[in-house]
């Protein structure tokens, strides 16, 4: 089959998709790019759908040819809201292929991994090209304010520099003050990263460090300053251009909840109906059987009029003034609302979503999906999500120390250790089946307050070179705080670690400079927001791939260890000779016909590129 960077392309970006807001009914232009070391073309056709019949659409007609490559144009009809679609590629020799959102086939091919587009491209302005910044309440900064709380009766106080219990007694329990006003004095750390966005775990009142148990949704935690805290920081954030994202569970709640308290051994309560309760409200579900965390049934309208429905809704009063959020990400969204035969799980996601448009259309609703989300997220309720399959868990494969010996179900079950070619076939399957406008903006997480640090099980050194990936592959990068400062954790609680501002315990600042300046690139080259993404070159221990727009493209080379003939046709890329390094001071060779560099172990090379459409 054809080299890796001389394989037809196509993805959702605006070099291959004309309109980016398709309406119902629009006839919409697509772009394919086939380079003539494939062969000669004898048609090029697509397969799409019309309420569920697939046929083909007429012939494409090449409307240009570029550095060996022939761009075919024709265009499919918005028939319905959601159109998926491949291509037929027919050559004069008789060869045929498929091209879908995976990759290129000889056989034909499954609708589920088509390419898709729809009419349901809401993402606000200020979330294309963000940088998310992720922050624990309790472990990121005390104001001196937190002093003069008094802990609750469930916490076990802990000093700043105490080591975190990551397993066992007291885990959920160790109380190290966090406050939202600590949060609003070093915002200016996150404006240095490049943050753009401030997306803090619950703030809710619970019975847990980490608030995913709330016991209201309508106050903000005492113990992190209150209603007037989160004002405050909301307003602070606002004016030096952060945008601030809550975190908001509508699976479950605590059991300490106003309504789980009215309800419980009390079937005649009216919120019995709110959770699924058996044996005179004395049983009941809870996440992952859980018994602090009552799962909420769905089926009650009064529930969902008090939670998601409306402006008087919990969805609604933290969007609106005096407080100002701008937006949601829904924890375990994957599970919200389903439980055996009931399936609310797309009609809260999309009452969700009305709520926030009902309030601002300007809001951002993430949602968490821990494995793959491509086939349940199409845009029209989550316009982002929170995955670890499509780009968290083939970094950590690629990455992955071979002396370390701990996992704690890290990556899931699986090979560890993969070349970076398989890393390519994991992101295309999991990534490239999003409408582009959700895969633009997919959280690019190396590691969350659900997961061990990425540092503490990848090759020594290797964050950098992890971190380069985050801000160059599609999706907007997300820092856990602490990563920056080079922290440690071997699972999600241990890496919940409070931040060590005057180095109170081990931390190696060097990363900050890495984030900023790959935020500042990230900032000046929109092709790295929007432009749409080809890979050019992997082996086991490289790989170098390519972000193209109207107006420039940027080139990336990552490694792990050394990979002397990292090399690729010179027809992949537009003017190789002309490349101006932007990060790693390393140069391109033309070689004849080829393209050659010499990767050295974990290396992090960006080059701009002029425009390969021009």
């Amino acid at each position: 089959m054809t080299n890796l960077a001389l394989q037809p392309h196509h993805d959702g970006s605006a070099l291959y998709v004309a309109n980016q807001k398709p309406k119902l009914g629009d006839k919409v232009k697509l772009r394919i790019r086939i380079h003539s070391s494939f062969g000669p073309v004898k048609q090029v056709m697509v397969r799409q759908s019309d309420s569920g019949e697939g046929f083909l659409t007429p012939k494409f007609k090449v409307f240009a040819k570029r550095h060996g490559w022939s761009w075919f144009e024709g265009q499919v009809v918005m028939y319905n809201p959601e159109i998926h679609y491949r291509f037929y590629i027919e050559l004069k020799s008789g060869e045929s292929f498929w091209l879908n959102g995976v990759g290129l086939h000889e056989l034909d091919q499954p609708d589920r991994d088509d390419f898709k587009i729809n009419t349901y491209n809401s993402v606000p302005k200020w979330a294309s090209g963000a940088v998310l910044y992720q922050v624990f309440p309790d472990r990121f900064a005390r104001s001196a304010e937190a002093d003069k709380r008094t802990p609750p009766k469930w916490a076990i106080p802990k000093k700043w520099s105490d080591p975190v219990i990551g397993k066992g007694p007291g885990t959920a329990e160790q109380f190290f003050g966090g406050d939202l006003k600590g949060v609003e004095e070093h915002l200016d750390h996150l404006k240095k990263l490049g943050a753009t966005i401030l997306y803090m775990t619950p703030f809710f009142p619970g019975g847990s460090n980490h608030r995913y148990d709330a016991s209201n949704f309508d106050s903000v935690d005492e113990l992190l300053g209150g209603n007037k805290a989160l004002q405050s920081l909301v307003k602070k954030a606002h004016s030096m251009g952060l945008k601030v994202m809550g975190d908001l569970t509508a699976n479950h709640s605590g059991d300490k909840h106003e309504w789980f308290v009215a309800a419980y051994k009390n079937p005649k309560a009216l919120e019995s109906e709110f959770y699924y309760f058996s044996d005179g409200n004395k049983k009941y579900d809870s996440w992952w059987g859980v018994p602090s965390l009552p799962k909420f049934n769905w089926n009650s309208e009064e529930l969902r009029k008090r939670f998601i429905r409306g402006k008087s809704s919990v969805v609604a009063k933290w969007l609106k003034a005096p407080y100002g959020l701008d937006g949601w990400r829904i924890d375990v969204a994957n599970m919200t609302g389903w439980i055996r035969d009931d399936n609310f799980n797309r009609e809260i996601a999309n009452t969700i979503r009305a709520t926030m448009n009902e309030v601002s259309p300007e809001t951002f609703l993430i949602g968490e999906f821990t494995s793959d989300a491509a086939n349940h997220v199409e845009g029209d309720n989550y316009q982002s999500t929170m995955t670890y399959s499509n780009f968290t868990r083939p970094t950590w494969r690629w990455l992955w120390n071979p002396k370390e010996k701990r996992d704690e179900g890290q990556v899931g079950v699986g090979r560890k250790g993969i070349g970076a070619h398989e890393l390519v076939q994991l992101h295309q399957r999991f990534a490239g089946i999003f409408p582009w406008h959700v895969r633009m903006h997919n959280l690019n997480a190396l590691d969350t307050h659900d997961t061990g640090r990425f540092k503490t099980f990848a090759i020594p050194g290797a964050q950098r070179v992890a971190a380069g990936m985050q801000f160059t592959f599609p999706g907007i990068p997300m820092i856990f705080s602490g990563d920056e400062f080079g922290l440690d954790g071997w699972n999600g609680e241990s890496s919940r670690t409070p931040m060590p501002w005057n180095l109170e315990r081990q931390a190696d600042p060097t990363m900050i400079e890495t984030y900023a300046r790959l935020s500042q690139i990230r900032k000046k080259h929109r092709a790295l927001v929007d432009g749409s993404m080809r890979f050019l070159y992997s082996s086991k221990e490289a790989l170098v791939y390519i972000r193209e727009s109207k107006t420039e493209s940027v080139l990336v080379c990552v490694s792990r260890g050394k990979d002397r003939r990292v090399e690729f046709p010179k027809d992949a890329i537009a003017s190789p000779e002309r490349a101006e390094n932007l990060f790693g001071n390393g140069n391109l060779r033309v070689v004849g016909s080829k393209v050659r560099y010499d990767a050295v172990a974990l290396d992090l090379q960006i080059w701009r590129l002029p425009s390969a459409v021009r």
